[in-house]
Formats: C-alpha cells, sequence, structure tokens
C-alpha cells in the first residue's frame, strides 16, 4: 500500500516548484482568488474521507466531489497560456495527471484502513497550504483597495 503515497509525495514537490514559479513572477487576481479556491476543492473530498465511514453511497460522494475538483482546477489554463512559461505549463500537466490519482489512492487507502494516517494529515496539509496561499497572495488585494 506504500505505493498509494507516491502521488503525494510527488504533488507536493511539483507543487513546491510551481510555487517557487508562482513568488517569481507573481500572480494577477484571477490566479490569486482561483489557486485557494483549487485548493479547497481538494480539501473537501480529502475531509469528506475523514469524517466519513466507508460505504457505497459515500464513495459515491467522494467520487463527484474528486470529480468536481478534477474540473474545476482546469478553469485557469486560459490565463496560464498566457502568463506561464512553458516549463510551468508543463509542470500544471503534471499536477493534472496526479491530481485523479491522489483521489484513486485516497479512495483505495480510505477503503483499505479509514484510520491511515495519509487520510488524517493529508487534509490538514491542504488546509494549512491554503491558508498560505490566502495570506501570502492576498496582500496584493488590500493594497488594491486602498
Amino acid at each position: 500500500m506504500r505505493y498509494l503515497y507516491l502521488p503525494f509525495i510527488l504533488q507536493s514537490i511539483i507543487m513546491g516548484i510551481d510555487e517557487g514559479i508562482h513568488l517569481k513572477r507573481g500572480l494577477g487576481l484571477w490566479e490569486r482568488v482561483g489557486h485557494p479556491l483549487d485548493t479547497l476543492t481538494v480539501l473537501v473530498p480529502l475531509s469528506f474521507v475523514v469524517l466519513n465511514d466507508y460505504s457505497s453511497s459515500h464513495l459515491k460522494s467522494f467520487i463527484l466531489l474528486s470529480a468536481f475538483s478534477c474540473l474545476f482546477i482546469t478553469k485557469d489554463e486560459f490565463i496560464h497560456r498566457k502568463e506561464c512559461s512553458i516549463f510551468e505549463n508543463w509542470l500544471h500537466s503534471l499536477l493534472f495527471v496526479l491530481h485523479p490519482l491522489i483521489f484513486l489512492s485516497t479512495g483505495l487507502l480510505w477503503v483499505e484502513d479509514s484510520q491511515n494516517v495519509l487520510l488524517i494529515i493529508q487534509p490538514i496539509i491542504i488546509f494549512l497550504f491554503m491558508i498560505y496561499q490566502i495570506f501570502k497572495w492576498s496582500l496584493p488585494w488590500k493594497q488594491m483597495i486602498k
């Protein structure tokens, strides 16, 4: 079952590299708002698994939440094609491949062992990353209001 951890590890590494690029180039308003929303769409299904015991009806809900997240994250691509380098777009393509694998791994771990430590820790990590995104990228919003 340890192989199911690999998508989480790879996603963390690639997200870290991508965030480093964001720090260099900055983010426009669309991305500053959109990226924390993307993270929220990941947080919801991962939290759902922690808050609910596995059942066939809960699995259907988890699949719907996960599918929504997989579609939602594509919303920025019309902006990314203009704003991002080829390398950053390639990183995004890797993240798009990993995104459903994160949910697949979560679902398989949930069925196997709903008390798996990764299932409990991952929503906390995602929540903290979302808070970071909000505070890091909301500073320009405060300046625009003044």
